[in-house]
């Protein structure tokens, strides 16, 4: 709803319906991949349903802003931005609530891949997360990789693939070097990632230009208040 620019907690309530659902109409586990502000829903889906965390068996995450960005920041120093904006500042209580003890919680096995180059995802040194396997780009390949990019990066692919062709997270050690090869995961043009970025930061430009600016961070659902 609101383009993922409201309030975290309400987005992450369309996430655990979705687990739920395809967990009981497919009488399976579930694998979620996500990106960006994503991460942050599935992982508040997990930490506060227990059914989720029951229905999920690989959570990868790419690009997940997990303990906070420098934007969130300069727009809650700046006392007027969107809400989910708010709550990605590091010293929001979302965060805090969302990363109060076990960051990993469950039998989920967590695959956490980043690169040190996003630049939304700043500084890059948030994004790693106790009990995950965290793996940036650069620990494969030494080149650059922004935040949308990650989407159809060659070892962000192979990093994806490894989490789900294999019990328990990725392990970088069995990400070959000759991912780095290729710049782009398998199917993917030169063409299509242009035209794709283009019509992305087109959309989200307009929709952040859109979206009405609140005064505070959104109230803590009762249930992540601490008692």
């Amino acid at each position: 709803p609101g383009y993922a620019m409201g309030d975290i907690q309400t987005s992450a309530a369309y996430v655990r319906y979705a687990v739920e659902r395809i967990a009981v109409e497919s009488g399976r586990n579930v694998d979620v991949i996500t990106h960006s502000q994503g991460g942050m829903e599935a992982r508040w889906a997990v930490k506060w349903f227990p059914a989720v965390r029951r229905d999920i068996d690989d959570l990868v995450l790419i690009a997940s802003p997990n303990h906070g960005i420098l934007l969130g920041d300069v727009c809650a120093d700046a006392g007027n931005c969107w809400p989910a904006a708010w709550q990605m500042a590091h010293d929001s209580h979302f965060l805090a609530a969302l990363n109060r003890g076990d960051e990993t919680p469950g039998a989920i096995s967590y695959t956490n891949v980043y690169s040190r180059t996003d630049e939304l995802v700043e500084p890059s040194t948030t994004v790693p997360m106790k009990g995950a396997s965290n793996i940036a780009v650069q620990d494969v390949c030494l080149r650059a990789v922004h935040h949308a990019g990650l989407l159809t990066d060659s070892v962000a692919w192979a990093v994806v693939m490894d989490a789900l062709t294999h019990r328990g997270p990725a392990d970088v050690r069995r990400i070959h070097a000759n991912v780095c090869n290729s710049t782009f995961m398998p199917g993917v043009t030169a063409g299509q990632v242009i035209n794709g970025n283009a019509t992305l930061y087109g959309n989200a430009a307009l929709h952040f230009a859109e979206a009405p600016g609140v005064r505070s961070e959104p109230p803590l659902r009762r249930y992540a208040r601490q008692p």
